[in-house]
């Protein structure tokens, strides 16, 4: 039986990944040197296809990473040299806290619950935070902060760089990369790819930053930002790179302009509202983020009365796969991803099955 995946990463493959995985195989791609005009050829198609997909401008680089938890490092050796801020409200806001902490930087932090956000006027950035970490979609509890907030706290605080992770909500935000200074995301989410793939979003003042610091602390010895720029004018990397899933990438943004970024976005919004109206007034469901300003439209999160394993068994055998929640939650939450490679008809087979249980 084959089944539709609706987990947080890995998940659903885009229906196009196993054509364009095809032409990756028969062309022979995965043996072209990465030196080659050939592959910088490949490397540029990517670039540019989610260059026009984010309307990143060209002050930014795209870089290509190992993961996105890869990017949390980068970032943080290249733009901090003594203090970060971070906004927690989940575990992938804390891990990006934690991996400053481990980087012995002096790491400040904002806490709120798991399912609560914040808004740009009740936040408070230490003097002497250099780096601003943001989430806008937090995969474990299904908090998005807005855009706007994002933006806002950015125009607050203009002298601080400012991070955002999009890891699982790209290309659905529609940030403003003349405000933002870094951003991240893997393609195991929404891009509808196999994980093993990180890109990072990069300005050129994060570049200076990294090699102001460089001149008195380490910002690591691979993948260093100031290589990572150099090569990727050549449209190249460093070290040999997952040729692979940066052609998939490609050939994925590029079928995602064909649609068009206002459309995916329309979309997302068409079934996240329908999935939030089924928890709404459906007896056994409950919306764990109570504000609807800060509801995900990418990773719904919803309470559960029965035993979350159980609902995700019964649907299972009807060929659809749910998450879970997370840490803590695992047996109380389920977790539905809203990606573009579920269609709105999906989404609304999934409601039905889950009104029959």
């Amino acid at each position: 039986m084959s089944l539709t995946f609706f987990t947080p990463g890995p998940a659903q493959l885009y229906p196009t990944f196993e054509k364009h995985l095809q032409t990756f195989v028969s062309e022979q791609l995965g043996s072209i040197s990465h030196r080659s005009q050939q592959y910088r050829d490949l490397h540029k198609f990517t670039v540019d296809q989610v260059r026009t997909l984010l309307n990143v401008p060209d002050s930014h680089a795209i870089l290509f990473l190992g993961s996105a938890s890869e990017a949390w490092e980068r970032i943080l050796f290249s733009c901090v040299e003594l203090e970060s801020f971070h906004l927690v409200n989940g575990s992938f806001s804390k891990k990006f806290y934690d991996y400053s902490v481990g980087l012995c930087k002096y790491a400040h932090s904002q806490e709120k619950p798991m399912g609560e956000g914040f808004s740009a006027s009740e936040i408070v950035v230490p003097e002497y935070a250099e780096l601003i970490c943001t989430t806008h979609n937090e995969t474990s509890s299904g908090v998005q902060m807005p855009v706007s907030e994002i933006h806002k706290l950015k125009q607050k605080y203009p002298d601080k760089l400012i991070a955002v992770d999009i890891v699982s909500s790209a290309p659905y935000p529609d940030l403003d990369f003349n405000l933002i200074d870094t951003a991240f995301f893997s393609v195991q989410k929404a891009f509808g790819l196999p994980a093993g793939l990180g890109v990072w979003i990069v300005n050129e003042k994060c570049l200076r930053k990294s090699e102001e610091i460089k001149k008195q602390y380490s910002i690591g010895a691979h993948n260093d930002l100031p290589t990572l720029w150099k090569n990727a004018q050549n449209n190249e990397t460093p070290a040999t790179p997952n040729v692979m899933g940066i052609y998939l990438l490609g050939k994925i943004a590029e079928d995602f302009n064909k649609i068009g970024v206002k459309n995916i976005r329309k979309e997302t919004e068409q079934k996240a509202d329908l999935l939030y109206k089924f928890i709404e007034s459906t007896n056994g469901f409950t919306s764990f983020v109570k504000d609807k300003k800060y509801r995900s439209q990418t990773v719904i999160v919803t309470n559960t009365e029965q035993p979350s394993a159980d609902i995700i068994k019964a649907i299972k055998a009807k060929g659809m796969v749910i998450g879970s929640g997370y840490g803590q939650f695992k047996s109380s939450q389920l977790r539905i991803a809203n990606f573009p490679a579920t269609s709105l008809e999906q989404v609304q087979s999934l409601i039905q099955e889950l009104k029959a249980l």
